[in-house]
């Protein structure tokens, strides 16, 4: 629109974690119409330690879950992976969100929760095929 344009309406950035970027191949999900319902236009960012991971589970992952990663890995090619400083790789998700005022994609119970508690929006899987945002 050329209102939004005019205002400069801004990416949003989106971060993934691992889970959220595995369930892409578990679910029928279009990821990236599925953000634009939800955030509008966005640009997806990926943690650096959400790489690392994802690279162990598909050299040492086993079955469905090592095909998944290798998959993956191949999908987050076409985003932007971001180094960050942190512990783990749920830190360094919540870590990014900060810093980028982004929100989250992941279905992780105790991710959800510290996000949640550091006022982050979350988007998770609702179903099996629609996200949806908190």
């Amino acid at each position: 629109m050329a209102s939004d344009r005019l205002r400069g309406n801004p990416e949003k950035r989106v971060i993934l974690d691992s889970n959220a970027i595995l369930m892409l191949f578990e679910f029928s999900i279009d990821l990236e119409s599925e953000l634009t319902r939800l955030v509008g236009k966005h640009r997806i960012i990926v943690p650096e330690p959400i790489l690392r991971e994802l690279i162990f589970l598909s050299k040492d992952g086993k079955g469905q879950k090592k095909v998944n990663a290798k998959a993956a890995l191949e999908l987050i090619k076409d985003y932007d992976i971001v180094e960050i400083e942190a512990k783990n790789a749920d830190d360094s998700v919540l870590n990014l969100a900060k810093k980028a005022k982004g929100v989250v994609v992941t279905n992780d119970k105790e991710l959800k929760k510290k996000l949640k508690e550091n006022s982050i929006s979350v988007v998770f899987l609702r179903g099996k095929g629609k996200l949806e945002k908190i």
